[in-house]
């Protein structure tokens, strides 16, 4: 058994260049030992967990869909809203949601706290990401990078 206190992991923090994106998530699942980048199952994983947190006034990401991915959202602390192909609707401590393959969303912090959810995916390899908002793909490659035809930033069009 493989055992971490997510209270003593320090959590991966960033903000997009223009400060319109912005979160820290505690990456559980590489506390307890996952490669992400490996290709061997018992090494990479069969799900992600992260502890996501979102300051007020801020989204995490981009709004965007996965090619492959399953993602369970459970909103443990604060208020917010997400976004789908059907609109914005709020979300508040309790709330969960899943996203399939194909089906864009995104969390945005319209709160006064920290929105703070639990993330579970299932981590499928050849996995791409779509950004409706910019028209650009993300392919998972040895080095994670954005691109139409040429190498675009994760930022670029979002901002």
């Amino acid at each position: 058994m493989r055992k971490v206190n997510t209270n003593e992991v320090e959590p991966l923090k960033w903000q997009s260049p223009k400060g319109k994106f912005a979160g820290e998530g505690i990456q559980v699942s590489e506390a307890l030992g996952r490669e992400r980048d490996s290709t061997d199952l018992l090494r990479r994983h069969p799900f992600d967990v992260e502890i996501l947190r979102i300051p007020p006034g801020k989204a995490p990401y981009p709004y965007h869909s996965h090619s492959a991915q399953w993602e369970f959202y459970h909103v443990v602390s604060g208020s917010g809203s997400v976004r789908d192909s059907a609109g914005t609707s709020p979300v508040v401590a309790g709330d969960a949601c899943l996203f399939k393959p194909g089906e864009a969303h995104q969390f945005f912090n319209d709160g006064n706290e920290d929105l703070v959810l639990y993330v579970v995916a299932d981590n499928p390899l050849g996995e791409s990401w779509y950004y409706p908002d910019s028209n650009k793909w993300g392919v998972q490659m040895p080095e994670r990078r954005t691109m139409r035809a040429e190498h675009l930033d994760y930022f670029d069009g979002e901002e």
